[in-house]
């Protein structure tokens, strides 16, 4: 078996297993880079050069832990959660609080595909703004997952389809500028108007695994235990402050601060530390306690920066096996001339090596220099291309144990320890969004 396969394979059966994802990690990684021809100590090698590319990115989410539960201390979040509240009024009539469901849903949507595109801050915005709204969740009797799909799509579909902000990288630094370097010795040429237009029926399975989800698969209510939400975030010893207007207006400058200087700089460290810094200066806490606040934060976002840390080992690993140029051409070599399979091949080569990898940011360079030649020589228009190598990179982003869409929803909605991430999060943003942009990424390619 293909190395890549088999480590991938190991990795998602251990997460499913409710082993540490971390630990997935590790493991599919010695045992793909053992089958695949490394010794021991080449795939430990190459594990630790990956590690080291995930220190920032570790770094960054803790940081980012630490200046949410500065906020946490505020009161902002538990204003805002108790003015939620006040939505339901005191009507419990089932037709009230779907109404109040679908409200909530939607601004969680709307928040989501603005940090894409809008306002391009990524997954910075969950730790501050899920938490305080998870009792708002219990009271409707919302199923999470839902909430959990509704952050994937709005993490993951505006960059495939909306040039501005991390669509822009997505769309035109990478995807454009792959596409053409490895088509320039064939002849291809592929305009920037083009990819959005192609991307944009794939994106379209997309939104109806959205509304599969939010309308059918998790509509019913779901129980969850009463927890003191709130606090679940903040270190022992420590409460939130009642809301004042001093820590009101200084936690809404910290928020404008940290974002606009993420924006500015491009660091979402530099932006984490100023804001805690300006809360300080707002009395919310004392220097002296900024240890204590850096671990509380820590102690939330710690797993995903694990996670993070890990799967960048991983992925160093996979390439430094070459796996992955015999996965491809091994796949094709099965099927001759038919440009179906070769499509479809295309599409599940990419969703395997993207569930490892968990970045398509990550997975186009590796692919593109491959599937470019190969929808060239299967006949492929230029648009049909587009979306192969588009929808091949993006597969496997919704519904990886590594990713950033799901653990970021997942360190949000999991505050209470309530919200598995494997079953409550990768799941099912996989079952809702791979299997659509398979289909519908295959459709687009025969069709274009």
């Amino acid at each position: 078996m293909n190395a890549v396969i088999l480590a991938v394979l190991v990795m998602v059966a251990l997460s499913l297993a409710r082993v540490s994802v971390v630990f997935a990690l590790v493991v599919g990684a010695l045992v793909g880079g053992l089958v695949g021809g490394l010794s021991l100590e080449q795939t430990l090698d190459a594990f630790n050069t990956g590690v080291g590319g995930g220190a920032q990115v570790a770094l960054a989410y803790a940081t980012l832990g630490a200046f949410a539960v500065a906020i946490s201390r505020s009161g902002l979040p538990d204003m805002l959660a108790n003015r939620l509240i006040t939505l339901l009024g005191k009507e419990t009539n089932a037709v009230h609080q779907a109404r109040v469901k679908m409200l909530l849903l939607t601004a969680v949507l709307l928040v989501a595909i603005s940090s894409q595109n809008a306002i391009p801050v990524h997954i910075a915005f969950i730790p501050v703004l899920i938490p305080p709204l998870l009792t708002v969740m219990n009271r409707l009797k919302l199923d999470r997952r839902a909430v959990a799909c509704a952050l994937t799509f709005g993490l993951t579909a505006p960059y495939m389809l909306l040039p501005v902000g991390f669509g822009a990288i997505f769309l035109n630094d990478i995807l454009l500028a792959n596409l053409n370097s490895a088509g320039e010795p064939l002849g291809l040429e592929i305009t920037r108007g083009m990819v959005p237009m192609a991307m944009a029926v794939p994106v379209g399975g997309m939104a109806l695994g959205l509304i599969v989800a939010l309308f059918w698969s998790y509509r019913r209510p779901r129980e969850y235990q009463a927890e003191d939400i709130a606090n679940a975030n903040v270190s022992e010893g420590h409460t939130p402050a009642k809301p004042h207007m001093l820590g009101l207006v200084m936690s809404g400058v910290a928020i404008v601060a940290a974002l606009g200087l993420q924006l500015y700089s491009g660091s979402m460290i530099l932006g984490g530390l100023v804001g805690i810094g300006l809360l300080s200066m707002g009395g919310i806490f004392k220097w002296r306690e900024a240890d204590d606040l850096f671990t509380s934060g820590m102690r939330m976002m710690a797993l995903i920066g694990f996670i993070m840390i890990s799967a960048a080992g991983f992925a160093e690993v996979m390439k430094t096996t070459g796996e992955i140029d015999a996965l491809v051409s091994g796949a094709f070599a099965l099927f001759g001339d038919n440009r179906g399979l070769a499509a479809l091949v295309m599409l599940l080569v990419g969703l395997f090596i993207t569930l490892g990898i968990g970045s398509s940011f990550s997975t186009i360079p590796i692919i593109a220099a491959i599937f470019v030649p190969l929808a060239v020589q299967f006949g492929f228009s230029p648009m049909a291309t587009v979306v192969l190598v588009g929808t091949a990179a993006a597969l496997g982003d919704a519904g990886s144990p590594a990713s950033d869409s799901t653990l970021g929803p997942t360190s949000g909605l999991n505050v209470d320890r309530q919200h598995d991430h494997m079953w409550d999060s990768v799941v099912p943003t996989f079952l809702h969004y791979n299997i659509p942009l398979v289909g519908f990424g295959w459709l687009a390619a025969m069709m274009l």
